[in-house]
């Protein structure tokens, strides 16, 4: 309900904010309305300046159609506006703020339609008047079902116009609120079952219902299907499912995860009865687990990865202290940092939900690192972020930035210490880090492609293979400057 076509419309009425709210909680719920209606739902808000003033007409900001019927409207309504007096059904509910019925069938397109109009009511003001459309031959010939649907959509269309619905402070939202087409069953006043859907019946079946279920407490049938190996509740399910207040819960009885909504029914301040919608969620709670149970696995894998890295990084440092050659522990020293931050990627990957990495965070750990590594006085510099990476593209960014960051401290800046500055942006799809330093720069004749330094070959590989993207060092302005760009594949996050 933000859209600007619906704000330009707002523009043209008296509304307040709160109506606005009152509004758009109606229309996150008013599907509902619509199947068991089996009917088109237009709401419409008078144009008018203040309520003080009497309307122009009405503007349409709201059109659902039914799930459980043939749709009256095959065009958007949504915008459509109406003098006063083109309507008089939309009048009389708004002046008078009563339900308009029993309105004469007229034929629109190959449809013989039936209107009715019911009044918003809210804090003391109808604020706006529904129109619902159905289609008058269907209504001829009309089963059990249907029956009790348009008996419900009644008293619920009542609870609107006494501003009773929707009921305050709800504890669902629409879009996974179970629908009136996964089964539904209406409740008496003492929470005795009057009728139940075959959706519903047959939900309830594989819970373990097996008798008849009319006339029967609901409370009661769900004490009976409740197994002790479901899950303990604070209150019996006879008093959860009184049909007292609006309730939202899970049955698991070990046989089916049943999703139960019950709606209070009230007319005049008292409670008429309820309504319960059930939702057989057996598989897709299962399949939740099932990732949930695949996500622990998958950090529980990155975890142990992780330990392993740090037991070879430490059999390295073993071996190193033993190796009396310079150039051979020097290797191995360049070895254990790599490996440590391959590690510091998979350490980042247990302790997140998704195989998605901060690399910002990995990042801080590198320079943590590379500075205790070093000795000289180094002043650092970062500007923009890195942001979510997806692991395959995490593991090799680090081991590159790793090898560029060292490849500045022990070659690129000089002993008195220098700027180590990393840039990071976004140019279109692209990646851009610079690795800058301020230092010696790069010796004469030198080629990234001819390089032996085995960083350097690690860095160009990984870019080329891994990170599918291209690296060049260049002296520009007195900088060395190491310049990454690689494609952000987001669609691995």
């Amino acid at each position: 309900m933000s859209s600007p076509r619906i704000e330009a419309a707002y523009s043209q009425t008296a509304l307040t904010s709160a109506d606005k709210e009152r509004l758009s909680e109606l229309i996150a719920e008013w599907q509902l309305l619509s199947d068991l209606s089996f009917a088109d739902l237009i709401l419409w808000v008078p144009k008018r300046k203040d309520y003080q003033s009497w309307p122009e007409g009405f503007i349409a900001i709201g059109h659902i159609r039914p799930t459980t019927a043939a749709t009256v409207f095959a065009h958007d309504v949504i915008g459509d506006e109406l003098n006063w007096g083109d309507n008089p059904r939309l009048d009389q509910a708004l002046s008078q703020g009563e339900i308009v019925r029993d309105s004469e069938p007229e034929q629109v397109g190959d449809l013989l339609i039936k209107e009715e109009t019911v009044p918003v009511l809210y804090d003391g003001h109808v604020i706006a008047v529904i129109s619902r459309h159905r289609d008058a031959v269907q209504m001829r010939s009309a089963s059990r079902l249907e029956i009790n649907y348009r008996e419900i959509a009644h008293k619920i269309y009542r609870m609107i116009s006494e501003g009773t619905f929707p009921i305050q402070n709800s504890i669902y939202r629409a879009e996974s609120a179970p629908r009136v087409g996964d089964g539904l069953i209406r409740l008496d006043p003492s929470g005795l079952i009057t009728y139940t859907s075959p959706n519903a019946r047959s939900a309830l079946s594989r819970a373990g219902w097996d008798a008849e279920i009319d006339n029967q407490i609901f409370g009661t049938v769900l004490e009976t299907i409740a197994s002790s190996d479901g899950e303990a509740t604070d209150e019996t399910w006879s008093a959860i499912f009184s049909g007292k207040n609006l309730r939202r819960t899970d049955l698991d009885n070990g046989r089916a995860i049943l999703d139960l909504l019950i709606i209070p029914l009230i007319e005049g301040g008292d409670r008429i009865g309820a309504i319960v919608l059930v939702r057989d969620v057996t598989e897709l709670r299962r399949r939740d687990r099932a990732l949930l149970t695949k996500d622990a696995t998958i950090r529980e894998i990155h975890h142990r990865v992780k330990n392993n890295l740090q037991t070879v990084s430490a059999l390295l440092r073993l071996q190193s202290r033993r190796v009396e050659d310079p150039e051979a522990s020097q290797a191995l020293a360049e070895a254990v940092r790599r490996v440590a931050s391959i590690a510091i990627v998979h350490e980042t990957l247990s302790t997140s939900s998704a195989e998605t990495v901060l690399f910002d965070e990995v990042y801080d750990r590198i320079i943590h690192n590379a500075i205790e590594l070093t000795e000289r006085p180094v002043r650092l510099m970062k500007t923009g972020e890195f942001g979510v990476f997806g692991a395959q593209q995490a593991t090799p960014l680090a081991l590159v930035i790793t090898e560029l960051i060292h490849n500045s401290l022990e070659h690129g800046l000089a002993e008195t210490g220098d700027l180590l500055h990393v840039d990071v942006s976004i140019q279109g799809d692209n990646v851009v880090v610079r690795v800058i330093d301020n230092g010696v720069g790069l010796p004469s004749g030198f080629s990234f492609k001819d390089s032996a330094n085995l960083g350097l070959q690690i860095v160009r590989t990984l870019t080329e293979n891994e990170l599918k993207g291209n690296i060049k060092l260049s002296r520009i302005g007195g900088e060395t400057q190491a310049i990454l760009t690689f494609p952000a594949r987001r669609d691995s996050l």
